[in-house]
């Protein structure tokens, strides 16, 4: 049976849960992991959208991914179709021929991000909460295909269970790539090097430790960064603390930001205001 997403209902409370505050300190990381296959990360690297550039436009660019995020996995289906339209809008500029060729509009590429967003997705959950049981796994994945559906991925791309995201999940593992480019474009993210000299000088250190903390060893390896068993013990100590204060927080404030970027989305969509 193949996996769909397109109920109008409230989604189920695992995507709730899953939709956390939390999941910022790993934002990076899923960047990364997005960006390393090569046409991506040119496409991103080498873009001429400069309002869409997280190194050009930090907050606007945070803003649109959060609330598209927000908008996949809680929005209903005209929020849905709302954002579509916008990002295509935005989307329509982003491709290249030469040195790597790149489509916004490429649903493979589309597949691959989605994928991407998912799997950070579960493992967030489930370091917040521990391994969700079958049932709520399920539920998880075939909501998470709207990550590319709310763009132009068809439902029959998402693969059909999670058994079969696994097997592709491997796959594409051997796809992965960087070069001089993506990696030193990736290596500037993972460092806050396009952020003013006070805040990379400050936060830089913790934010590099962050994210190679969430990337999966291969994705690491390709970005070049050492990561000892030492540096390990220590972010499973931070990933303790992360779920205990996740659990002591009432749920409107683990759900912030994305429950108030929602919010902005749909009071734009009333105004007739652009959403991203």
């Amino acid at each position: 049976m193949t996996a769909t997403a397109t109920s109008t209902e409230r989604p189920p409370t695992i995507v709730l849960d899953a939709i956390s505050g939390m999941a910022l300190s790993a934002a990076a990381a899923n960047v990364v992991m997005q960006l390393s296959r090569l046409p991506v990360g040119h496409g991103v690297a080498e873009s001429t959208v400069e309002s869409g550039r997280v190194d050009k436009h930090p907050v606007k660019r945070g803003r649109t991914t959060l609330s598209y995020i927000a908008v996949a996995m809680l929005g209903d289906e005209d929020e849905r179709l709302a954002m579509r339209r916008e990002v295509n809008r935005a989307h329509k500029h982003v491709r290249a021929k030469e040195p790597v060729p790149y489509n916004a509009f490429d649903r493979d590429l589309q597949l691959w991000v989605a994928a991407c967003l998912y799997w950070g997705t579960e493992m967030i959950y489930t370091m917040l909460y521990g391994d969700p049981g079958p049932e709520q796994l399920d539920a998880l994945y075939r909501h998470g295909a709207r990550f590319g559906t709310t763009l132009q991925m068809t439902e029959d791309m998402w693969p059909a269970d999670r058994a079969a995201f696994e097997e592709y999940w491997t796959e594409s593992l051997g796809r992965i790539e960087m070069d001089d480019v993506t990696r030193g474009y990736l290596r500037d993210l993972t460092d806050l090097r396009f952020l003013p000299a006070p805040v990379h000088w400050t936060l830089g250190r913790l934010h590099r430790f962050l994210t190679l903390g969430f990337l999966p060893a291969p994705f690491r390896d390709e970005l070049g960064y050492p990561w000892t068993p030492r540096d390990q013990a220590r972010f499973d100590r931070f990933a303790r603390l992360m779920a205990a204060t996740n659990r002591a927080m009432p749920r409107p404030l683990r759900a912030f930001p994305f429950n108030v970027y929602l919010w902005d989305v749909r009071r734009r969509i009333r105004r007739n205001r652009p959403i991203v």
